[in-house]
């Protein structure tokens, strides 16, 4: 099991327009196919204008199966032509839990598992 971690970076003064988007018409289809996320969360000290959301995985198999269905929901397409420009960057990282963290992570990963 992992996480991506997802990090986007909005225009300046466009963050609150990029989650009014997301919660009004990314979400539902993201969550129809990857389930809730571990987190989503914006940033308030550093580096402004962030919007971090952390995914969980079993596997990469599933997170390419589960990315694959996603883009070919319509609705996630209409989104996406509407959040990007919003946007200057996005970075991506997968990240590995500690050995102690594992049991953890996949307690919190089945909370919110798309059926």
């Amino acid at each position: 099991m992992f996480v991506e971690q997802r990090l986007y970076t909005c225009a300046p003064g466009q963050t609150g327009e990029f989650l009014r988007v997301y919660e009004r018409e990314g979400r539902a289809p993201q969550m129809q196919h990857l389930g809730q996320p571990v987190g989503y969360y914006i940033s308030e000290i550093g580096t402004l204008n962030q919007v971090t959301t952390l995914w969980a995985y079993g596997s990469l198999d599933e997170r390419v199966e589960r990315r694959r269905a996603l883009f070919q929901n319509a609705d996630w397409n209409a989104y996406l032509n509407k959040a990007r420009p919003l946007l200057t960057t996005q970075e991506t990282r997968i990240l590995v839990p500690a050995p102690f963290f594992q049991e953890r992570l996949a307690a919190i990963a089945s909370l919110g598992r798309a059926s």
